[in-house]
C-alpha cells in the first residue's frame, strides 16, 4: 500500500482524542467502582476510524463533552437510595505528531492531551463545583496500514495526576494517582462503505497516597460501526467497561472489591469537510451499570489537520 492510498483513506482523521469523565470522589464507599467511580479514561471517547492514523504530520482535535448522571448503582445494578446529581462539561485538546519513522513495521507517533473542565456534584453529603485543569495524558503510538481496508494501532496512555485534588471534597478534577493504559485498536473499511472499529484498553493504577487506596485493574472497549454516504457517515457507537481486579482500601473489601461494570450505546454521525478534517456528533446511553454512576454522554469533536 503506497503513501497516496494511505492518505486517501486516513487523511481526514486520526486515532486519539480525549474527553473527560466525571471525577466524583468518596460519595458512597459501597457504590463506586475504583476510587472516584471509574477510570482515568473517558469511556466512549474513541469512535469512527479509531485505528486509522493519518500520514506524517501534525494534527489537532478539539473535543467537547457533556456528561450527566442522577443515579448511583450498587453491585447488583440497583439504585443506591441517596440523592445524587452530577454534571461535567469538558473541553479537551490533543496534539498528535505522526513521523515518517518506522518501528516494528509500524509508523511511529506521539501525542499529548490537555483537558479543561467544569464539574459539579449535589449529593446528600453536600454540593460542590470545580473548574480548571484535569489530569494530563501523554504517550507513544504505532500505526499499521496493511491495505486500504484494514488498519491497526497500538499505544500507551500515561496519565499523570496534575489535576486539582482534595480528599475531603466530594468532587475532584484529578484522581491523584498514575494510570498506565496499553491500547490496541483495529479498523475495517469495506469497499461498499461499511466500517467496523474496536479499541481495546487495559488500565493499571497506582496507589492514591492521600487516601491509601488502590483502584483495581480495568478492561474496557470502545466500538463503532457505520456506513459512509458521500461526505457523511452514520452509525452507532458505544463502550463496554469491566473492572477485573478488586480495589484495595477503605470500604472495598466489604463490597467485594467494588468491581464496576457499564455498557453504553447510541447513534453517531460524522461529516468530512472538503477542506480537510471532520465533525463528529454522538450520544451514549449507559445501562447494565454496577458499582458506578449511570448517566448519559453527549460528545462533539472537530478534527483540524495542520
Amino acid at each position: 500500500m503506497d503513501k497516496s492510498q494511505i492518505s486517501g483513506v486516513v487523511r481526514k482523521t486520526f486515532i486519539y482524542f480525549i474527553a473527560v469523565s466525571i471525577y466524583v470522589g468518596s460519595l458512597c464507599s459501597n457504590a463506586l467502582a475504583t476510587e472516584g467511580g471509574g477510570g482515568t479514561y473517558p469511556n466512549g471517547a474513541e469512535g469512527f476510524l479509531a485505528a486509522a492514523l493519518p500520514p506524517p504530520g501534525l494534527y489537532y482535535i478539539n473535543y467537547l463533552a457533556h456528561y450527566t448522571s442522577d443515579r448511583l448503582n450498587d453491585k447488583n445494578g440497583d439504585r443506591v437510595p441517596i440523592d445524587f446529581h452530577a454534571r461535567v462539561t469538558a473541553n479537551a485538546s490533543r496534539i498528535l505528531y505522526m513521523s515518517d519513522k518506522e518501528f516494528l513495521g509500524g509508523q511511529f507517533g506521539a501525542y499529548g492531551i490537555l483537558t479543561l473542565m467544569n464539574a459539579s456534584a449535589d449529593t446528600s453529603m453536600g454540593a460542590k463545583t470545580k473548574s480548571g485543569l484535569g489530569d494530563i495524558t501523554v504517550g507513544p503510538v504505532l500505526a499499521w496500514h496493511f491495505n486500504k481496508n484494514f488498519h491497526a494501532a497500538a499505544a500507551l496512555d500515561i496519565t499523570a495526576p496534575v489535576g486539582e485534588y482534595n480528599k475531603k471534597d466530594i468532587i475532584n478534577l484529578g484522581r491523584n494517582y498514575w494510570t498506565f493504559e496499553p491500547i490496541a485498536a483495529v479498523t475495517y473499511l469495506s469497499d461498499n462503505g461499511i466500517e467496523l472499529t474496536t479499541k481495546f484498553m487495559y488500565d493499571f493504577n497506582t496507589k492514591n497516597n492521600a487516601t491509601d487506596y488502590t483502584s483495581g485493574q480495568e478492561f474496557h472497549i470502545d466500538y463503532a460501526t457505520g456506513y459512509q454516504i458521500g461526505s457523511w457517515k452514520i452509525g452507532a457507537e458505544g463502550y463496554f467497561y469491566k473492572q477485573v481486579s478488586n480495589d484495595h482500601g477503605a470500604g472495598a473489601a466489604a463490597n467485594d472489591g467494588n468491581k464496576g461494570q457499564v455498557f453504553a450505546v447510541g447513534p453517531a454521525i460524522k461529516y468530512d469537510f472538503k477542506t480537510g478534517g471532520f465533525l463528529e456528533l454522538k450520544y451514549a446511553k449507559e445501562m447494565l451499570v454496577e458499582n458506578k454512576a449511570e448517566g448519559d454522554k453527549l460528545l462533539c469533536k472537530i478534527v483540524i489537520p495542520f
